[in-house]
């Protein structure tokens, strides 16, 4: 007989694929930024750890991508908390059309998505890592075609913004 949640690991599996093609997206669409560089890092390294989870979950448990998540993480928390703080004093509405807000909801993204990640592989994932893990996945997907399917709503955007894809 067939275990009921066999299927978890592999949609654990699918989420970290699909959230590493979508991270190095978002790395790729930095190469017209100002500061092209340090976001293009802030989205390779997330990319390039969520591949390794695809390709095995375990990896996790590893003490080099647990230190280089942890730092990215810091590092992530840290700027998030920057660009909120900034945000929020400006009193900034509309913040998907404001640079530092996008900026932002990808730091949020990340930092959710590698606290989701911490320690996956120590136990196997259950049906409310996988739910959150799903969910989460289609969300940017989603907000990504609904920005660049609607003309209107990025028609204040810089045009470094604009050009990338």
């Amino acid at each position: 007989m067939v275990k009921q949640e066999s299927w978890l690991p592999v949609i654990w599996r699918v989420c970290n694929t699909c959230m590493s093609l979508f991270f190095a997206l978002a790395a790729y669409v930095q190469i017209n930024d100002p500061d092209a560089g340090l976001w293009m890092a802030g989205y390779g390294v997330p990319a390039s750890l969520c591949l390794l989870i695809g390709l095995n979950p375990h990896v996790t448990e590893t003490l080099p991508w647990r230190r280089l998540a942890d730092l990215h993480l810091l590092i992530s928390s840290s700027a998030a908390a920057m660009l909120g703080r900034r945000l929020y004093r400006g009193r900034v509405t509309g913040i998907l059309q404001q640079e530092e807000g996008r900026e932002l909801s990808g730091l949020v993204l990340t930092v959710v998505w590698f606290l989701l990640c911490r320690r996956s592989g120590r136990v196997p994932v259950g049906i409310l890592r996988v739910s959150a893990a799903a969910s989460i996945t289609v969300f940017p997907f989603m907000a990504w075609f609904y920005y660049y399917s609607n003309e209107e709503l990025r028609s204040d955007w810089p045009s470094h913004c604009k050009t990338a894809i």
